[in-house]
């Protein structure tokens, strides 16, 4: 039963991007503007890491190179990770602004062009009035990441107390997890209502407790499996890096790490930008789950058909829910 409520909370998030498929364009082209940006940052990078890093040969014949600058690191891993995380949010903001309109106004939501009112209306407004909301839930996201990212350097060059490092990344993942969770919603009202951050944050979670929706919303397996994608793309990158290790000069500098340096960077950018991707069906699925606890009646009204699936599968999984 549950993977049929998931299953329903897919095709009706389908269902009102279909109906404004630009909203499928505009992804795909902050997707591109994610890989320009990925190749951009590559470069720099290595840049950086060929100014900063030197290698001289000791007495036994090893390479020896020097230790990173773990604070040019810490601002590269920032603007990267900042960057991929407004672009991804501002997807969120844009998709759950169609899919709100979509389930309130359907007549605004369906053209026969690609730009429908609902779409043009829901990236102006996430570009605009509601981007540095967008901004803000990013770098702190951004912020947390790069620390992690860092962590995971100093481990793999051996640097400080393996223990604390060790310690440290388990905090700063579970740190990571509930802001990502909290933003997942948030964001979903900030489309929706144009909320500041904070307050769509507060009045989310506020209105699945009221409805006892919180193990609900916990159990999601359209988020779980989507994930689960991006790390299989991020593995398959992170080949690509091995395989550009053995046969290329780019990573002859990180020296005996610089298998593990290929694999970690193919990794992060091969999942960062599956996740932006896969992001276009999360957020909608998301926005129909918080739609359907505020709104049921404006569904039932507006999309009777939908609406009475939804409910037979809900209420077969959840009595009582409705």
């Amino acid at each position: 039963r549950h993977p049929l409520r998931c299953l329903e909370n897919l095709i009706t998030a389908m269902t009102a991007v279909k109906k404004n498929c630009g909203v499928v364009f505009c992804s795909y082209f902050f997707l591109a503007l994610a890989f320009g940006w990925s190749i951009l940052w590559t470069i720099a990078l290595v840049g950086i890491w060929d100014d900063t890093i030197t290698c001289t040969v000791n007495e036994a014949g090893f390479n020896v190179c020097s230790e990173p600058n773990y604070g040019i690191l810490f601002g590269m891993f920032v603007s990267y990770f900042f960057t991929h995380q407004v672009i991804q949010n501002t997807i969120h903001v844009v998709v759950a602004g169609v899919v709100g309109t979509w389930w309130f106004a359907p007549d605004e939501a369906s053209s026969s062009s690609c730009c429908s009112a609902g779409v043009c209306d829901s990236m102006k407004r996430a570009l605009t009035t509601s981007f540095g909301s967008i901004c803000f839930g990013s770098l702190i996201v951004a912020i947390i990441q790069a620390l992690r990212a860092l962590a995971n350097s100093a481990r793999a060059n051996d640097d400080g107390n393996a223990i604390l490092v060790c310690i440290a990344e388990c905090i700063l993942q579970c740190l990571e997890s509930i802001v990502e969770y909290f933003n997942k919603w948030a964001f979903i009202y900030v489309g929706l209502y144009g909320y500041p951050y904070l307050e769509a944050g507060k009045n989310v979670f506020t209105l699945f407790k009221n409805r006892g929706w919180e193990a609900i919303i916990a159990d999601d397996l359209v988020s779980n499996t989507l994930f689960f994608v991006s790390v299989v793309v991020g593995g398959l990158a992170g080949a690509v890096g091995l395989i550009l290790s053995k046969t290329t000069d780019w990573f002859e500098q990180a020296a005996s790490n610089g298998e593990a340096a290929s694999f970690t960077l193919g990794f992060v950018i091969g999942l960062v930008l599956t996740s932006i991707a896969m992001s276009a069906i999360a957020s909608g699925v998301n926005a129909v789950i918080v739609l359907f606890a505020e709104a049921p009646a404006e569904f039932e009204q507006n999309h009777p058909e939908r609406s009475q699936k939804m409910r037979e599968t809900w209420g077969a999984t959840y009595p009582g829910c409705m």
